[in-house]
Formats: C-alpha cells, structure tokens, sequence
C-alpha cells in the first residue's frame, strides 16, 4: 500500500466535542468520521484494524468449533413477542414498521432469531452440540451516546449462542468459549481481566465479563493480587469488617445536628470517624395493595450495591427508591435524617453485615435536625431483620477467597459470556428428541465481543501524547516505511522500494509513505495513527550506509544497515 494512493486525512486538533483519548484521537487519525450521535463512519484506517480483530476471533472460534452463519438485521416483531422482550426492552430497541404494518426491530442481539433457527434445524441430540456465531452491525438508541466508539448507537458485535443437550454439556460449550475469549484477547494483545459478573436483563446464571484495563473505564473491577479471585463491583463479595459486634459501651442519646444530613457532615460535626456512622437508604416495592418500605443500611463510609440489593428476597421483583411523600409518611421526617429507631410506620430493615455488627454508631433519628449517638442493636432497636451482603467491596476488603486483599482496577468491557440454561428455549417451546426419546429444551450459552468497542478500548489502554500505539496485531499497518525526500532522490526511491517489497515478500502488512512530505509531517501522522514500526530512508543516512528504525511503543531507536533492516521488523514482530 502507498500512502499517496491510501486515504489520509489527520487532524491537530479534535473536535471539541470529543470527550475521550480513545474518541479524539480516533478522529484526529481520520479514522472515524461522526454521522449523528453514536453513528460513525469507518473510514479505511478503522476499518483495518476492525478487519484484523474479527480475523482474530474468526479463527479462534473457528478452532474451538464455532460455525459462522449470518442473521438479519431487521428481525420480526413475533419472535420477540414469544420470550417477552418486545415489551421488557426498553427505548434503546429501535422498532419499525414495514409497508404492510407490522412490527420489526433493528437487532440489539439475536436471542430470539437464533433460537427459532434451533428449533427447526436441530431435531435430535445427536445433532448436539451446536455453537452459531455471527459478526453482525448491531443498534442500539442509547439515551445518551458518548465517547466515540465506546458508547456508539450503531456497532459492530460478535454475538455467538450454544445450544446442548444438558446442564453439564452447557458447561463445557461455555468453558471452550472461556477459553476461546482468553485466547482471543491475548492474541490482539490487550491487558485484560476475566471478572465473575451479574447476568443482568439478558437472564442466566453463570457470567463472565472480559474487561480491558484502562484508567477510563467505566467499570470498577475488583480482584485479589494473590489469587485468581476477580469480580466486576456488582458482584464482588463484600465480607463484614468486624470480627463480632461489641460490647454497648457509649448510653444512646439524640443528638442534635442542625443542618447535617450526610455520614460525612454528620461525622464531622460531632468529630466521630465516619466508621462509626450508619448511612439509611429507604426503598419501595410495588405490590398489589400498597408499596412496602425497606430501609437497607451500609457504613458511612460505603456505598449501597443496587445489584445486591436486588437478590434480596422481597426485592428480587424490582425495587425503587422511596419517594419524598412515602419517606415522610413512614419515617416522620425529611430524607437525610432516616434511622433504623422507631420508624412512623412499619418498615423492613436490611443491615450490610457489617453494620449488623457495628456497636455505638450513629444513625438518623427520625427527627428534622437529629441523630442518633451510641444506638446498639437489641439493646436500642430490634435486630434487623435481614442481614446480608448489600455493600460494594473496597480496596483493602479481605479477598472472599481468603488469599489476600481486595483491589480496585478500572476497566472497559469488551465480551461477555453467559449461561442462559433453558431461559430463551423454554419461552419459545426450542426443544429436542433426547437419547431416551423424550423432548427437552436446549440448555443455551451466549456470547459476545463488541469489535469495535476493542478499538476504542485499545487506545484507552495505549496511547501517549503524540497518539495512538497500536498492539501491533490490529494496528492498521505493522509498518511503515517513510521516504524522506522521495521526489528529489533516486537512491531514496530505489531503497524505500526495495525495504517495502522485502517487508511485503515477508508478510508484513506495510504501508510506504511516498507522499514527498516533510520529516517532521511524515512522523507526527504515523505517530498519531500508531504503527508499530518505522523505517525512515533518506539521502544522508544513505550516505552513511544506514536507514533508521524507530518503535512506536518504547521509542527505541536504531540506525541499521539497509540490507539487515527488513529482517530487524519482520524479527520484532514474529519474535
């Protein structure tokens, strides 16, 4: 490829509604061009390197077993009426209406179409296991889109789904795809984690998210140093603090604090550690007759876990914050000084283990102004009546494996894997002759890896500030090799040509920079779009009896002779 015939169009600067590093300079490279919110163009560049990631996954799946087909875009209303999700999913599904009016969706995933094509090829367990992938544009309306790539409308996904005869076949389809992932991801060459994670709203009960280590992420990942212990922060075990609950050693007492009404303000105020304050969060589950009060507890200096919360019994139907009018009614009291003692009205108390075992702490007192100091459990107020784990881990918790302490990384989702059991094959009566001539439902796994997220999570990960630098397996180019002074030197031409058919004759995927554009130009586009490698060939090095080589990930630099130049990069790369 050459550079005068290739496209290239770099920016200074980006645009100022860029938000992220991945997002800016993926449009300062010309990568990416934005169409609408969440809507990009992949210009040639983007589209390389996304070429390169889905030959990746290709051929890992491939090896594992995986048979690509390809499913539609645009997928009937009906199917989706079948499990439910037409009307469970929300505005993020995209729906439409043909010229005879009937109801179809721009695909969010594939759940429903590939279950149907389950139920009418595969007929027998001798036809088990079967694994369909596909590498397919998905949309989805996100309220918001931001951050380029990362949080996009419209995207490229794999999404793959694995159909068996049995629990213990599913298990083994889902570890093959574990692997596969793993395989996947080392190969593009990220510094990645595969976290323990909640299945969310697509069901399941077995969940793996893969999620690659960058300052930026979204998600909080937590895992032990000293173990293989790793969670994403909804799942993440959070074990109690205290050994047991002490003794009562301090005489309750309501306390005033006027115009206090955090566990920071409130500590503050009477000079207590935070540690020894009781944050109260009221709750609301809707029922037939009138909604039900929960008041969950945490430590001050911890944070509620919605995900947690949510498997409490009571709770696992769906559950809402209470509202300013229910607070008051059942509490007596603006929000802000809710407590555990003597509520207005009945309510269910939650305590996070911890705090089931806290003595002399401070709570609300249900009173505008007040707190509580030196509460205690049985001696104050009753014991709650559920304790559980509701509290998001910190750095520093013990490992729930018991190997070491907890930290925290930040990371971007790129896969997911889950175990689906019979969810999907249930709801759409999926089923197959089994060995003793019974039909059973398919036990089901999906699977999936945002491709173009991998762009963006990539730069996240890799970058400094001159730009990108790319893992050399899905840069755009493994190398370039730039032509200083291409129109005014024959010697010039005839190396730079024979360096870049050398690099080609060597399978290297190399771009020649024949553009006659100045040193200093040449390098700051290469540098800002990341190819790994460079060989620069100029009259005076010539002369001298050298071209340079510089790498884009260390900076190294090295001036070799021409005829050992091409092995040098073919050896860095293949090495």
């Amino acid at each position: 490829m050459r550079a005068s015939q290739f496209h290239l169009n770099t920016l200074k600067e980006a645009p100022a509604d860029a938000e992220i590093i991945s997002q800016k300079l993926m449009l300062r490279a010309g990568m990416i061009r934005k169409v609408a919110a969440g809507i990009y163009d992949y210009m040639p560049l983007a589209l390389r390197s996304i070429r390169r990631i889905e030959a990746i996954v290709r051929d890992e799946l491939d090896r594992a077993g995986a048979l690509e087909i390809s499913m539609p875009l645009v997928q009937p209303a009906e199917l989706w009426r079948e499990t439910g999700r037409w009307d469970k999913m929300g505005p993020e599904m995209l729906r439409l209406r043909d010229r005879h009016e009937r109801d179809f969706a721009f695909q969010p995933t594939s759940e429903e179409v590939v279950t149907d094509i389950a139920r009418q090829e595969l007929k027998s367990y001798r036809q088990l296991p079967r694994n369909f992938y596909q590498i397919q544009t998905k949309f989805r309306d996100e309220r918001r889109p931001r951050f380029g790539v990362m949080r996009g409308r419209e995207f490229i996904m794999k999404d793959g789904y694995s159909f068996d005869r049995d629990v213990e076949a599913a298990g083994r389809s889902y570890d093959a795809m574990f692997a596969a992932y793993c395989r996947i991801f080392e190969r593009i060459g990220l510094e990645y984690r595969a976290v323990a994670a909640d299945t969310g709203a697509i069901g399941g009960d077995r969940s793996h998210e893969f999620q690659v280590i960058a300052d930026t992420g979204e998600d909080a990942i937590v895992y032990c140093p000293d173990s293989d212990y790793a969670a994403n922060i909804e799942l993440a075990g959070a074990p109690p603090l205290l050994q047991a609950r002490a003794e009562a050693a301090a005489a309750l007492a309501k306390t005033a604090t006027p115009g206090h009404e955090t566990c920071e303000d409130v500590a503050r105020f009477l000079g207590a550690p935070l540690e020894t304050t009781v944050k109260s969060l009221a709750l609301a589950s809707d029922g037939e007759d009138a909604p039900e009060i929960w008041l969950l507890l945490v430590r001050g200096d911890h944070a509620l876990n919605e995900v947690k919360a949510s498997k409490i019994d009571g709770l696992k139907a769906g559950f809402r914050f209470a509202t300013h009018a229910e607070i008051v009614d059942h509490f007596g009291c603006e929000p802000g000084y809710l407590g555990p003692l003597a509520p207005r009205k009945p309510v269910r108390i939650v305590a996070d283990r911890t705090v089931a075992r806290m003595a002399d702490f401070v709570c609300g007192a249900n009173v505008a102004g007040y707190h509580y100091t030196g509460a205690n459990w049985g001696r104050d107020l009753p014991e709650p009546d559920i304790v559980a784990d509701i509290r998001n881990a910190v750095a520093g918790d013990l490992s729930p494996d018991g190997k070491g302490l907890l930290a925290i990384d930040r990371g971007i989702e790129v896969g997911h894997v889950f175990y689906l059991g019979d969810k999907y094959s249930r709801a759409m009566n999926a089923s197959f002759l089994d060995i003793d001539g019974k039909p059973r439902f398919f036990e089901m796994g999906c699977y999936g890896i945002g491709i173009t997220r991998i762009l963006g999570a990539a730069i996240e990960q890799n970058n400094d500030e001159r730009g990108i630098i790319w893992p050399a397996a899905i840069a755009p180019f493994e190398a370039v090799v730039c032509a200083v002074g291409w129109g005014k030197s024959e010697a010039v031409r005839t190396e730079a040509e024979r360096l870049y058919e050398s690099l080609r004759a060597a399978g290297v995927d190399v771009i020649i920079d024949d553009r006659d554009e100045r040193p200093g130009v040449m390098f700051a586009d290469w540098e800002l779009i990341g190819v790994p490698h460079r060989l620069t060939v100029g009259e005076r090095g010539l002369k001298e009896g050298v071209v340079e080589y510089q790498s884009r990930r260390n900076g190294e630099q090295l001036r070799l002779p021409p005829a050992a130049a091409a092995e040098h990069v073919t050896a860095r790369l293949r090495g």
